[in-house]
């Protein structure tokens, strides 16, 4: 399915779900974690302090990272470093990176950071969870808290039946790898998922913050998106909530979303010359009111370091 490559910002749609329901990610993949914390006090997205330990973050690989205060029940604070591995196919270094980036953190902020890992790729075989190595007098063992998507293939039912968002997450990441070359097969597994949200019940917030994740994830031909359009829309109808409209209105707003990146980066291309890859996948990441307000800015821009100013002095939202 070529129209894969089309959406290689797969990191995306994990950071904003993650976000939206970080409480609901902890107890579903790392319950063991979960209950340590205080989810009644708030917690905190450190984005900025995040950007200050992965400032040498390697080139050409995408991740969906988030670093969050979060209060124990004791009252300490302490830091969580959730890290989700998107890519295809396993990566060398992994768990020497994890370990560089908790270093990092006290290192650099004197925190302790509990830290976790998502794994999203089809080798059952890599199982990452710690960094090691032993000399004569200095030893070191650092271990952190994996969770191999791969492995709630076996759980189907258990996710089926539950009802914190993540199993929605995990059933969309699961059979998005299992259609891979099964575009009728995963028309049908899209709607079916997204059908599911509507009989749980769930809220209009949750069923579009859900439906973005799995209509972004899920990637179609267009005939068959066509197809999958026509069907939604007519079980659309047929139910009696308010927001029947819900999926139209988030096409929508992707389509608006794709089409102002797309010409904000032909703009600044053309105002700068060639991007670096961070910047551009920086300003891949903006949201549709900065890539707007960025389409203004840049007609004052003379350079490439004009850009990069105005990209540390707004930060994806």
């Amino acid at each position: 399915m070529t129209e894969e490559l089309e959406r290689a910002d797969n990191d995306s749609p994990w950071k904003e779900i993650l976000e939206a329901y970080f409480p609901q990610a902890i107890h579903f993949f790392f319950p063991e974690t979960a209950i340590l914390l205080d989810w009644e006090r708030p917690h905190e997205f450190l984005d900025k302090e995040f950007q200050q330990i992965a400032r040498d973050a390697e080139q050409g690989r995408r991740y969906a990272d988030k670093l969050v205060k979060v209060w124990q029940i004791q009252g300490e604070e302490i830091w969580l470093l959730i890290h989700v591995e998107i890519q295809a196919k396993p990566e060398e270094n992994f768990a020497e990176r994890m370990f560089s980036y908790n270093l990092r953190i006290f290192d650099k902020f004197g925190k302790p950071a509990i830290s976790l890992a998502i794994l999203c790729d089809a080798d059952p075989n890599w199982r990452p969870n710690q960094y090691n190595y032993n000399y004569p007098n200095t030893r070191l063992n650092f271990e952190f808290g994996t969770v191999k998507l791969l492995d709630y293939q076996k759980r189907w039912a258990d996710l089926e039946a539950s009802d914190n968002p993540f199993a929605t997450v995990v059933m969309a990441h699961l059979k998005t790898q299992q259609t891979s070359k099964k575009p009728g097969d995963r028309k049908n597994w899209k709607f079916s998922l997204i059908r599911r949200l509507y009989e749980q019940g769930l809220q209009e917030r949750d069923i579009r913050n859900l439906y973005r994740f799995i209509d972004w994830v899920m990637i179609l031909p267009k005939a068959l998106e066509a197809e999958f359009w026509q069907e939604f829309k007519q079980f659309e109808q047929e139910q009696t909530m308010s927001y029947v409209t819900t999926g139209e209105r988030i096409g929508y707003e992707r389509g608006q979303q794709e089409q102002a990146q797309s010409l904000v980066l032909r703009q600044v291309k053309k105002r700068v010359g060639d991007l670096p890859s961070e910047a551009q996948e920086r300003i891949q990441s903006l949201s549709l009111e900065q890539l707007e307000a960025l389409g203004e800015a840049l007609l004052d821009f003379t350079g490439l370091e004009d850009l990069l100013s105005w990209l540390e002095a707004n930060p994806a939202e």
